[in-house]
């Protein structure tokens, strides 16, 4: 087990492990309970998740990264020293890791990351950005002299960007993805039926029944929650329809987005993704619709890979290889990588 390579994707959502030559074998929520009362961890992964929403006064359930960059460092290092310690047993495991990290990220955010990571005995770090991890895990060839565009909507932020020759040619990231989505789901209900439900049932919600654009048959979700006015127990039965008028303003911002970063595409580049059309990977990419209305606006096709929730974790899988190059500086070697640590 020494010197097994990985490769991790720390979501807003979930944190997802490869381990070279095994494939992905750890996808758990990145979420953690905490008893603030005894000050210990409570739970993680699924079974945090399984208490969203359910807890007493005494116990919170953290999501430690926001956005896809860590907001509370402390349990972002226990996640995910936890989960290494998982995979690796008991056995002396000082593996190299590659990370992905969102494309508009800071030092200092950069900084957190690896920090968090190499508490757990880690022999060295390398940074791959979000959508060339994405890019590779689709399947593209990135190393060509030719433009490829991704866009990677995944639970806290979308990464949109152009990419040629390993690199990113332009870029542009917005705070809106999955997580927008549920909220928007919350406010509508809340607005509409004066009913107050949790992100549990808003996801459970989005996933049954959302779409960004008309489905052909109309299909309704019955959603539990609390009466905003009398504070009783209610639940109503809401159809595609009314979630797809909740879900179509999120939507038309990361829509937006992608067409700006086009604006701004060099005319070379433009042509080449013209031909190929646009890569939609990332969780939230399978929402109903929503590939069907980036075609529209941009006109442009527009594809989804077999598993787009596990395009970034995989390209970063496959990045593994490039680790030595970043010390040997081979010549005529175009490396993902974007850094190391």
């Amino acid at each position: 087990m020494l010197g097994t390579d990985i490769a991790i994707d720390l979501g807003t959502d979930s944190v997802k492990i490869y381990l070279d030559g095994k494939g992905i074998v750890l996808s758990e929520p990145a979420m953690i309970a905490y008893d603030e009362q005894a000050d210990k961890v409570l739970a993680i992964g699924k079974e945090a998740y399984l208490m969203l929403g359910k807890t007493s006064e005494r116990i919170s359930v953290i999501r430690p990264l926001t956005n896809g960059v860590i907001s509370n460092f402390d349990m972002a290092q226990y996640i995910i020293s936890s989960y290494l310690k998982k995979i690796g047993g008991n056995k002396v495991f000082m593996p190299r890791v590659v990370v992905s990290v969102p494309c508009a990220i800071t030092e200092v955010e950069k900084r957190a990351v690896v920090d968090s990571i190499s508490s757990s005995g880690v022999r060295k770090i390398c940074l791959i950005e979000e959508p060339i991890a994405a890019a590779m895990g689709a399947g593209l060839d990135i190393s060509t002299p030719h433009g490829s565009m991704v866009i990677d909507v995944g639970g806290g932020t979308t990464d949109i960007a152009v990419i040629s020759l390993s690199g990113i040619a332009i870029s542009q990231s917005v705070k809106i993805a999955g997580n927008a989505m549920d909220e928007a789901i919350i406010k509508y209900v809340r607005r509409n039926y004066n009913l107050i439900i949790g992100e549990k049932m808003a996801e459970e919600t989005k996933i049954a029944i959302g779409c960004v654009y008309p489905r052909k048959e109309i299909l309704t979700y019955r959603v539990k929650g609390r009466n905003a006015l009398n504070g009783l127990p209610q639940a109503v039965d809401i159809s595609c329809d009314e979630v797809l008028e909740a879900l179509i303003e999120p939507a038309m911002e990361i829509v937006r987005v992608a067409q700006e970063v086009l604006e701004k595409t060099p005319p070379e580049l433009m042509s080449d993704i013209f031909s190929d059309g646009i890569v939609m990977t990332g969780g939230s990419a399978a929402l109903y619709g929503l590939g069907a209305l980036l075609a529209k606006k941009t006109k442009m096709k527009v594809s989804i890979p077999e598993e787009p929730q596990n395009c970034v974790v995989l390209g970063a899988g496959k990045a593994i290889q490039y680790i030595d190059d970043m010390e040997n500086k081979n010549y005529g070697v175009l490396n993902p990588l974007s850094a190391a640590y």
